[in-house]
């Protein structure tokens, strides 16, 4: 006998197994539990979202013979199991792609009447009922303004738009959504758990993300990944199985979009596609990476289901592309998917959406960066929109440590819009934050006077922290003495001395006998003599 269906074999047999419908689960089971049922009910949304297995959930639960309603369906009485087995009399359930014409509704018509031959309500399930003609939905219409009280009718389609008002004004609307990646990601690991097979996270949740949000196709996708039970799927296993690239190809393009590096694109379009990745799925991947992009650049990277060193990618390569190549790109990609149908060229279109998205940029967008992003044409750019230092004693926007931890993006953000930026910031260190001011310190004197002549210069890695750190930024530079930058814990440095800082007229008032650098490395010898 063949093997069942993994997604026939693991469909929901109670509510409790629904995932990612939690609001039309509650609710049913709300209405159940009062009595109020509806002659009627409209579920509606993406494929392989659960509509029909619902319907036949609720259909179950209608006629379920258990007295408790908390758990109807109860699975154990003769109603429920006959239901489970297909062949429980009261429930029809009309596929409406084949029964399309008015013929076909007027024979339903004519049955419905008959009452009940096993359970309290004769149950029916008209699926794709979006697939009606006209005049089969003026027939439906009648039955559904009139329908005898033992007639429960359950419509079920992936396009409400094409189902005429006055039906849908006569139902009870249900619309089901997509489920998350790592919702159904759990529900892969449990099936996989349970037929005793051995998968990686990374491959269930990149099977999650191919079934774009539908649970049926995860499932169906799972099934046909797995070949011997005993193997280690792992996810380069799902990636040559499913033909999907491997994720570090996409965020190398997307690098290479952000750098508008053309040579290094294509050959990175050219050996993923020779791989065996097939170009539509590296399209529908890299646009999916692109949206990550913009949904940090405009919003925040929290918007996007990832994981923190992926929403770090996407945070830094925001902060490098400007909106209008980020556009363009996403874009270009899309209709390169939509327009893919193989050829001997295979990775034409994507070649080509890549040449298309490299022409000329706009600055970067950040969010909560209240710097607007500098001209691509000058050699320093300015912020155009100046920034006011907060009161003193305000405590650090961003701690000095993120600062830190961040300098190489910065350099980064600076090189793309100036290549000479970095060689220069380079020799400057963050050595702590007073409030939205950053301190940087050098022991290079002719460094320290270049960054801040011309004062463009400077404005411009305020505009390059702002863009980074997602928050109005300003600097003021210090300088040390030459040997005294050395690191100490944490990678700070000695506090050179101002007496304009307001750090050291605080501890001045406090009592403390502060001394130039050369007084206190004298002080220090003198000791060391006696």
């Amino acid at each position: 006998m063949p093997k069942q269906a993994l997604y026939l074999k693991w469909r929901p047999m109670s509510f409790d197994d629904m995932i990612g419908q939690e609001h039309i689960t509650r609710a049913l089971r709300n209405s159940l539990k009062t009595g109020r049922i509806r002659h009627a009910y409209l579920f509606s949304g993406p494929r392989g979202t659960g509509k029909t297995t619902s319907a036949r959930l609720l259909a179950k639960a209608l006629n379920c013979l258990d007295p408790n309603a908390d758990v109807k369906p109860c699975n154990v009485c003769s109603a429920c199991v006959a239901v489970n087995e297909g062949r429980y009399l009261d429930l029809i359930e009309i596929d409406a792609a084949s029964h399309t014409s008015v013929d076909d509704v007027r024979d339903l018509r004519d049955k419905i009447a008959f009452a009940p031959g096993e359970g309290q309500y004769k149950v029916y399930i008209i699926d794709e009922v979006h697939r009606f003609s006209g005049s089969a939905f003026d027939a439906l219409l009648k039955t559904l303004e009139e329908p005898p009280a033992h007639a429960i009718f359950i419509l079920a389609t992936t396009e409400i738009d094409k189902v005429p008002q006055t039906i849908k004004s006569r139902c009870l609307p249900f619309e089901f959504r997509r489920v998350s990646v790592q919702e159904v990601a759990d529900r892969l690991g449990q099936i996989a758990a349970e037929e005793g097979l051995h998968i990686e996270r990374g491959a269930l949740e990149l099977v999650a993300r191919q079934g774009t949000g539908s649970v049926r196709d995860s499932i169906s996708l799972l099934d046909q990944i797995v070949s011997d039970p005993d193997e280690v799927i792992t996810l380069d296993t799902v990636q040559r199985v499913l033909g999907t690239a491997n994720m570090a190809a996409v965020k190398d393009l997307v690098n290479a979009l952000v750098a508008a590096d053309a040579p290094s694109g294509l050959h990175l379009i050219a050996a993923t596609v020779d791989s065996g990745s097939d170009p539509r799925q590296f399209g529908m991947q890299t646009v999916e990476h692109l949206r990550s992009v913009l949904l940090t650049q405009t919003a925040s990277s929290d918007l996007v289901e990832a994981s923190r060193e992926d929403q770090s990618l996407y945070e830094e390569q925001a902060a490098l592309i400007g909106r209008g190549r980020l556009l363009k790109a996403i874009r270009a990609f899309n209709e390169a998917i939509m327009a893919y149908k193989g050829g001997w060229q295979p990775q034409l279109a994507l070649e080509l959406a890549f040449l298309e998205s490299l022409s000329e940029d706009v600055a970067p967008v950040m969010v909560a960066a209240s710097a607007s992003a500098p001209s691509p044409n000058a050699p320093m750019p300015m912020s155009a929109a100046p920034v006011e230092a907060l009161p003193p004693g305000t405590p650090p926007v961003v701690e000095v440590g993120v600062i830190r931890e961040k300098w190489m993006t910065l350099l980064r953000v600076l090189g793309s819009k100036n290549a000479t930026a970095p060689d220069l910031v380079q020799y400057f260190h963050p050595l702590r934050v007073e409030g939205n001011v950053v301190y940087l310190v050098t022991d290079n004197h002719f460094y320290y006077d270049r960054i801040q002549t011309p004062i463009e210069k400077l404005r411009f890695v305020e505009w390059g922290l702002s863009a980074v750190h997602k928050v109005p930024l300003l600097v003021k530079v210090l300088l040390v003495p030459p040997g005294e930058m050395g690191s100490g814990q944490d990678g700070a440095v000695e506090i050179p001395y101002d007496p304009n800082d307001a750090l050291f007229s605080e501890a001045a008032q406090l009592g403390a006998k502060i001394s130039p650098t050369e007084q206190r490395n004298s002080l220090a010898k003198d000791q060391e003599e006696q």
